[in-house]
C-alpha cells in the first residue's frame, strides 16, 4: 500500500493509518481535529540533528545522511520502523508532518527509508 505525505495543516486526503511524525506537537491543531492513530516520535530526527538542520535546504543533504543512520542504528526507531511498516502492508499509511517546506524536510528521508527497508 502507498505511503502519503500531508502537511497537518492540511484537509484531509486519502483513508489509512494517520500518524504524526514530529517530535513537537503542531500549533493550532487539536487531537481531535487531528484524528489520529498514532503519534511516532520514535521515528523523528533527535533534537541535536533537528536543531542543526532548522529548515535550511542547504543543508538538507547532510541532513539526510545523519538522519538516515539515525534511523537504521537507533533500536527503538528501528522497532517503530518495523511497526510503520507492517502498517503499510496492510493499508494506507498517511505520514503527517507540519513543516511548510514540502521539498526539504525529515518526512521525504523517513518516507524513502521505509520504502527501501528490509530486515
Amino acid at each position: 500500500m502507498p505511503i502519503v505525505l500531508q502537511r497537518i495543516y492540511e484537509d484531509p486526503q486519502p483513508d489509512g493509518y494517520r500518524v504524526l511524525v514530529d517530535r513537537v506537537w503542531p500549533r493550532g491543531i487539536s487531537k481531535a481535529t487531528a484524528n489520529l492513530d498514532d503519534w511516532a516520535k520514535d521515528v523523528t530526527p533527535s533534537p541535536n540533528l533537528r536543531k542543526w538542520f532548522n529548515h535550511d535546504p542547504e543543508k538538507f543533504d547532510q541532513f539526510k545522511k545523519e538522519y538516515k543512520k539515525e534511523l537504521l542504528e537507533d533500536q527503538s526507531k528501528i522497532m517503530k520502523l518495523l511497526e510503520l511498516k507492517e502498517i503499510q502492508e496492510k493499508q494506507n499509511l498517511i505520514l503527517l508532518y507540519a513543516a511548510k517546506d514540502k521539498e526539504h524536510n525529515h518526512v521525504l528521508v523517513l518516507k524513502e527509508v521505509l520504502e527501501n527497508y528490509q530486515q
